[in-house]
């Protein structure tokens, strides 16, 4: 079976792809970056997280506007 851990590539792909689609629904999130320590830790496979970031309470909200629009969308 192989594994499922995302590699660093996998991770920046994902980040990238975020960055364009974000845009498309008024949003931006500054902080949006690999977080690189995910990959640093001891435990197995590494996580390779993205970090989203901190953001304003009007980003926020549009980032769940955005999600609940696409889950209507969705159903």
């Amino acid at each position: 079976m192989p594994d499922p851990s995302p590699t660093a590539y996998d991770v920046t792909l994902c980040v990238e792809d975020l960055r364009t689609a974000l845009p498309e629904h008024g949003i931006t999130l500054p902080s949006l970056r690999v977080d690189l320590p995910s990959f640093a830790g001891t435990y197995a496979p590494p996580a390779g997280l993205v970090s989203l970031g901190n953001c304003n309470t009007a980003t926020a909200r549009a980032l769940a506007i955005a999600l609940r629009k696409t889950a209507v969308a969705e159903r």
